[in-house]
């Protein structure tokens, strides 16, 4: 019987009419790797599919309107009360529409969740270096996709027009207002005139609902669509090389434990919108611009942002009538812009700087690249200072500290703190490629001590399995950058001179000191010296390496 033949009825009418039979059987059978740690993207994944439809429940409820309205609702602290439809509604949502307050709280952490899913994901790949061709399209996506996720969150954010939402969109129109020259002119844009105006609501609401969304749908697609494309990145070990993948097939096996940990990332969602507590709007009562509450402090990752403010002291220029505010411009406007794209081009950088241009889909482990990885550190501590520094106030209150005591800390910290964190990871990650080389050369410390007719008393040690030591070895050795001769071979001059000597020199600080893996002599040599030291120690003893395949590493050394 043809394959067709054995598609159901429905099947087989489609496949007549678009030839998904053929497409079907190639694309359900692409083998896709098992790993913990590419869950990671799928909870982000399952997070907006969660946002989505959490989404449209509230959009049938939701008024993106700031006309003015007295609320009659059953919350009594505020009956009585002027306030803004969209922030009546969110109320009428939260008391009055069964189940609107589980989907309120569901929508809300689903948005954390979202943010801090893709933003552990994105760590994962700069750690393994899966960011390395060809995949370097798929992280600027990512990095683009996180950028608009957390921009979708702080307008959702601010809809309700609470109190406590007000105050960040007026620290928000703030920031605009400092940048230089047209910094009035895009205030007066997204606004709609004077903060906080009538229009900001319905234009965050299109935004919100329609416009990032949108965007956001068509990045996964095409960063889903890349990853199939490309082949799915896979953690080393045997048998697993750079021209096939080691895993189970999309169909029947991938699909079942994804459609199942989509309804885990869904059960723990609702699980914290209805235990959890988050966003009360009730509780900050409606937006009024003469009032601020106290201790207020926005999502997580808004966080950093507002340390950072925080963190400048007051300092202002006049240039040709033009006021800077270099408190506001330095911190909000420069620095974030540097930060995020100096994570964006890292790919291209590291790519310069190392001359590596091969495909990669081998994963590094963290250690095995010291400068990456503390350099990822040092980007975690600065981005932790930033993010410390923004509850400075609630430091102070809850530890009874001064609160400039706290600012001058993190200024201090801002500074070194990232530095010293990327000295002591990559002294760490070197320390252990160095363990790794010494149970790769002398094998595993067993704990069995042995003395010698001598009465010398030594430990012995018996090779690492094949498997741990193919993991160990099946990396590439380090190369140098050498700055080429002055001239070439005809006596010319050999143009960007001075680049060069950068690369090369930007090449030794990257590889200093890293371990490369041992060759096999030096493999050779060591098994010849433990083999007659157990024979020395105990001539009954036979030598493990010697043993059918199952332990040793020369031959698995490239």
């Amino acid at each position: 019987m043809a394959p067709e033949q054995q598609f159901p009825a429905a099947v087989r009418w489609a496949d007549d009419r678009l030839g998904i039979g053929k497409l079907g059987r190639k694309n359900l059978r692409k083998v896709f790797p098992d790993h913990w740690s590419f869950m990671l993207g799928e909870i982000a994944l399952y997070s907006f599919v969660v946002l989505i439809l959490s989404g449209v429940f509230l959009t049938l409820w939701f008024k993106p309107s700031m006309a003015e309205v007295e609320y009659q609702g059953p919350y009594s602290l505020l009956k009585g009360l002027h306030m803004s439809e969209a922030y009546a509604s969110a109320l009428h949502l939260s008391f009055d529409i069964r189940g609107g307050l589980l989907m309120r709280q569901v929508h809300h952490w689903a948005a954390v969740l979202f943010v801090a899913a893709m933003s552990v994901h994105l760590l994962r790949i700069f750690f393994t270096g899966a960011f390395r061709k060809p995949r370097e399209l798929n992280w600027l996506i990512g990095i683009v996709m996180l950028f608009l996720g957390v921009v979708e969150g702080f307008i959702g954010y601010g809809l309700p027009d609470d109190l406590l939402s007000g105050t960040g969109l007026r620290i928000t129109q703030g920031l605009v207002l400092a940048a230089p020259v047209v910094g009035s002119y895009l205030a007066f844009f997204i606004f709609g005139g004077e903060f906080p105006g009538n229009d900001f609501v319905p234009r965050f609401f299109t935004i919100h609902v329609l416009l990032i969304p949108g965007i956001l749908l068509a990045l996964i697609t095409v960063h889903l669509f890349l990853v199939v494309y490309h082949k799915h990145t896979q953690y080393r070990g045997p048998g697993r090389t750079e021209r096939n993948v080691v895993g189970f097939p999309l169909f029947p096996v991938y699909a079942a434990k994804a459609g199942g940990f989509f309804f885990v990332v869904s059960g723990v969602t609702a699980l914290l919108g209805a235990l959890f507590q988050i966003n009360p709007v009730w509780l900050y009562g409606p937006y009024n611009p003469a009032e601020v509450t106290a201790g207020s402090q926005p999502d997580w990752y808004m966080g950093w942002l507002d340390g950072a403010v925080r963190l400048m002291p007051g300092i202002e220029s006049h240039v040709a009538g033009i006021t800077i505010s270099w408190n506001i411009f330095l911190p909000a406007l420069l620095v974030p812009p540097l930060f995020i794209g100096f994570v964006a081009l890292y790919p291209f950088l590291e790519a310069w700087v190392t001359g590596d241009r091969r495909e990669h889909h081998l994963l590094d482990r963290p250690r095995d690249v010291p400068t990456r990885t503390g350099i990822g550190v040092a980007m975690i501590t600065f981005y932790g200072v930033l993010w410390l520094n923004s509850g400075n106030d609630l430091i102070a209150t809850h530890f009874h500290s001064s609160i400039n005591t706290i600012t001058w800390v993190c200024r201090v910290l801002i500074v070194c703190g990232p530095v010293i964190a990327f000295w002591i990871t990559r002294r760490w990650a070197i320390a252990l490629q160095r363990a790794d080389r010494e149970r790769l050369l002398h094998g595993r410390e067993t704990g069995i001590i042995v003395r010698s007719p001598e009465g010398k008393y030594t430990e012995r040690h018996e090779p690492i399995s094949t498997y741990d030591a193919y993991a160990l070895t099946a990396r590439d050795r380090d190369t140098v950058l050498e700055v080429a001769p002055a001239t070439d071979a005809n006596g010319v001059a050999r143009p960007h001179r001075r680049r060069d000597r950068i690369r090369a020199a930007l090449s030794r600080f990257y590889f200093a000191d890293a371990v490369q893996k041992p060759t096999i002599a030096e493999l050779a040599d060591a098994r010849a010296g433990r083999s007659g030291r157990h024979a020395a120690e105990d001539p009954e003893q036979p030598d493990a390496l010697t043993k059918s395949g199952k332990r040793g590493v020369g031959g698995r050394v490239s």
